[in-house]
């Protein structure tokens, strides 16, 4: 493999990807991937690899909840890989056992585009993935969706914010009166932007 430091511009390049792969299997792509990066040393390139998924309920025939559960990945067919675009990473993982693509590739050797931040912080905010750098977008007083916990679809404004426990507290509208309620900051995501 050629020399990757001559392909990296600044190790601070880190972006998130989506990569494709087929329903169902998502889980065992990523394992792939997590695999290849150990046996290729690779971990300075590609720092992360998250399948998205969440605990649901298993349903009885009838619909009836059985008391067991299993893992539900939030985006069928896709999971998400933070890395430093070089050739030899974007090679990796496209060629991983598994992977169909990457979004954002174009094809004729054309290098896939990032997620953009704001796009990606959601998808990290419902794996209670926060990063210090997420608060930085949020003031006191933006609109805000709570987007998931009891109250998941509601709207409101931000009144407190506290960095260092993640709590914040969003005014909204019950019953045509102001209330406010105390939220995680991994529970919110900005509106109206």
């Amino acid at each position: 493999m050629a020399d990757m430091n001559s392909n990296v511009q600044n190790l601070g390049d880190k972006a998130w990807y989506i990569v494709t792969t087929y329903s169902k299997n998502e889980q065992k792509a990523a394992e792939n991937l997590k695999r290849r990066i150990e046996t290729m040393g690779m971990q300075k390139y590609i720092l992360r690899v998250i399948v998205a998924e969440h605990e649901v309920p298993v349903l009885a025939k009838d619909g009836t909840p059985t008391g067991e559960t299993k893992m539900e990945n939030y985006y069928p067919g896709y999971f998400f890989v933070e890395m430093i675009m070089t050739d030899e990473s974007w090679y990796m993982v496209r060629n991983t056992p598994g992977v169909t693509g990457i979004v954002g590739s174009s094809g004729g050797g054309q290098k896939p585009c990032p997620v953009p931040r704001e796009q990606i912080e959601p998808v990290l905010k419902r794996m209670k993935m926060v990063e210090e750098s997420m608060y930085d977008r949020y003031k006191i007083g933006d609109s805000v969706k709570i987007i998931h916990g009891a109250l998941e679809g509601t709207y409101g404004e931000i009144a407190s914010i506290d960095r260092t426990t993640g709590a914040c507290t969003v005014n909204t509208v019950f019953f045509g009166r102001a209330t406010p309620v105390d939220v995680e900051f991994s529970e919110i995501e900005k509106v109206g932007d």
